[in-house]
This record gives C-alpha cells, structure tokens and sequence, in this order.
C-alpha cells in the first residue's frame, strides 16, 4: 500500500478546507497549506537526473522548506546537529518539561507569541535561578528550551522542554560545580516560582490579560517534571533528534484515508501501547494548523551557557570542567574513553549513512550511482516527486 503523507491529506481537503474557513484563517496557516501542498511537486521546481546504472531519468523537485512541513527537516536537523556539537559539554544532562495548566490554554491560544515567549522565558529563569541557589548547583547551566504544543493526537497543550547540563560555572566563572542532588532541582519549589515568573512576564508584555484568566490557574500547582537524561555528547544528540525540529505528526503515523476521513496511530503513554484514531479531515486540517507557529517566533532558544552572549563564560566552563574531571581519579579514562566514542556517532548522524559523494536515491533501481541533467523551473502542475528525499 502506498505511504500516505501530510502533503497528500491536505492536497484532498485543503479545497473544501479553504473554502468553509478561508476567510477567518491566519495568513500563517493558509501559507502552510500552500506550502506543503506544492512541497517536492513541479509548482517547486527542481531537477531531472538519469542513473548511471539502469539508464532510468528521474525528477527531484525541491521541498518547499516551511518549518511546519513533515517532509523538510532531514538535511536540516542534521546541519543543525553539526552546528550545535561543538557546543556540547561532556557532563551529565536533564531533561525538564514545564506545562501550562488547562485554566490558560484558550488565553495561550488568542495570544500566542506572547504567551509562548513569556513561558519559554520564565521556564529558563525558573530553573536558573534554582541551579545558582548553593543548595542544589551554586553555578551558572547550559539550558535549551524547545516549545511544543501538541499531545500524541494533535490537540492543543502548549508546554516547553529544556535540556540542562548538571553542571555549571560558579559565580566566579573560575571552577565548575556539579549537581548537588539527582534530581537536579526540587519541582515542587520550581512549580509556584514558574508561576509567578510567568504572570510577571506576561503582565508587562501584556498589562490586565492575567486578571482576565480564571483564579484557579494562578492558584493551582503547574506541572513540573525532571529527569536525569544521560551523560555526555550521546545523550544531547539524541534529545536534540527527538524534540529540536519534532512537528505535530510526521507522515509515518498516518494509516489510512478516504474521501472523508483521515487514520492516525498514536501512543498511549499510560499504557505504553499504540492506538488508532478516526477524524474527519477537516478535523485533521485544524488539528494540524492549530500548532503552526506565528511568523518570526523562535520555538528553540538558548540560556545560560549556551546563550550566544555567553560565548567566554561557555569556554570558561569548558576548561573549568575539564581541570575537575581531571583531578577525578575514578572516572578519567572512562570520561575520554566516552567522548571519543561519542564524537563517532555523531559523525555517523551527520553522515545519515549515505556515501559523501553519492546522488539521490534512484526510484527504480535503488542505487545513488546517479548523474545530474537538467534543471527545473518551477511551474503550476503539481506532479509528485520520484524520490523519497526532497532537495
């Protein structure tokens, strides 16, 4: 059976879609249907290439490169990995996961680069100032932030994901401390003062949206979940794969489609077991779009460290780390046994597995023995594309 992709559900409803709700869409979500409807079609452009093995001619038309495009981010996230390894501490890392209370999600949903901003923000302050208080780090971290706001079906729950080393400069940039405890710092201090540091960031960027919000969000406790994550360079790159350019739903969940309805699969993770889920596609359409982000709104940002103003503390780190791992009798040859073992896999991933020189895949025979031809103006006919990889 052949694969069903995002690109082929909204080529079916996005007419209808258009035509029922066009009217009060965000430019956003009509550009994003654009997009992925002419991604890696001849309305792209491209080029024609011949294998030097089977003699076949194929196109490769380009991929339309919209951030909320499941078919656009391999190159991407692996340039982007490349980019990022030579910021990497070898250190132990924690995953942390803030999330918004029920009571606000309609508040996020009307003021979303706002609200998202204010959360990324007071998320990365909140645990700053934990891992500086002597009683759990006493240093400066390295933190990403990374904003999702979907659940396994596509609904609309808006919560950030930090990666944060457990350790850090101290206070006079000399000597690198360690995480004093394994859990990094205590959720239940980081939920009220999540809290608070959010309300007073949203209330200056938007003065009286708080007060218009129900009491019982300011009142209850937010959800705050932390988690050792692993040690060294493995452990960042396999965060950063998971969550860094993850959209709503790639086009392997999807199982099914019919003139009206739409299949997914998703995990149930209470259960730890994969489900089936029917909607109309309509209602797969606006599922989708709700977690298109505004323009111009950075979902992954840096802290602490890893903040691009911070460049001389970072290598200040660097060092200091290095000196104390160097005065740790126990863990010396394992540490340097690890990171070389590290910088190899990330090698590999850079690589994808694929020769340095080789072209794209060939559809009819398999082999990357192949020859560029011609180029591709983009045109009005929306053919797909031959190949599985988009230029």
């Amino acid at each position: 059976m052949e694969k069903i992709e995002v690109a082929d559900v909204f080529r079916q409803f996005g007419p209808s879609y258009l035509e029922a709700f066009g009217a009060r869409m965000l430019p956003s979500h009509r550009r994003t249907i654009e997009d992925i409807t002419a991604c890696r079609t001849q309305a792209m452009g491209g080029h024609v290439y011949q294998c030097c093995d089977c003699g076949e001619h194929f196109h490769v038309y380009h991929g339309c490169r919209n951030r909320s495009c499941p078919a656009c981010h391999t190159r991407q996230s692996q340039d982007w990995l490349e980019a990022r390894s030579a910021e990497l501490l070898p250190c132990p890392y924690y995953h942390v996961t803030v999330t918004v209370p029920a009571e606000l999600r309609e508040m996020f949903r009307a003021n979303q680069k706002a609200c998202y901003g204010a959360l990324m923000k007071a998320a990365a302050q909140t645990v700053t100032a934990l891992c500086q208080d002597k009683r759990y780090m006493g240093a400066k971290s390295a933190i990403l932030a990374v904003l999702h706001t979907w659940t396994a079906k596509m609904d609309y729950h808006p919560h950030v994901h930090l990666l944060v080393s457990g350790g850090g400069i101290s206070d006079g940039g000399k000597a690198w401390c360690e995480a004093k405890h394994p859990f990094l710092v205590p959720v239940r201090a980081a939920s009220p003062m999540l809290r608070g540091k959010f309300r007073a960031i949203l209330e200056k960027r938007r003065p009286g949206l708080c007060a218009q919000q129900p009491k019982a969000a300011w009142s209850k406790k937010w959800v705050v979940w932390c988690k050792h994550w692993g040690c060294g360079e493995t452990a960042v790159l396999d965060y950063l794969g998971r969550y860094v350019h993850r959209i709503a739903i790639t086009n392997a969940r999807i199982v099914a489609m019919n003139e009206n309805t739409v299949t997914i699969r998703h995990k149930e993770r209470k259960k730890s077991r994969w489900r089936t889920c029917t909607m109309s596609g309509h209602e797969f359409m606006r599922r989708f779009l709700q977690h298109v982000l505004p323009r111009g709104l950075h979902k992954v940002r840096y802290y602490g460290l890893w903040n691009s103003k911070q460049r001389a503390q970072q290598q200040n780190a660097r060092i200091a780390l290095e000196l104390a791992q160097s005065q740790t009798q126990a863990g010396c040859a394992n540490d340097a046994d690890g990171v070389g073992d590290n910088q190899e896999s990330a090698t590999d991933m850079s690589t994808g597995g694929f020769e340095e020189n080789a072209g794209p895949l060939c559809p009819h025979c398999g082999s990357t023995n192949t020859r560029h031809q011609a180029e591709l103006r983009p045109g009005r006919r929306a053919a797909r594309a031959s190949p599985r990889d988009a230029l």
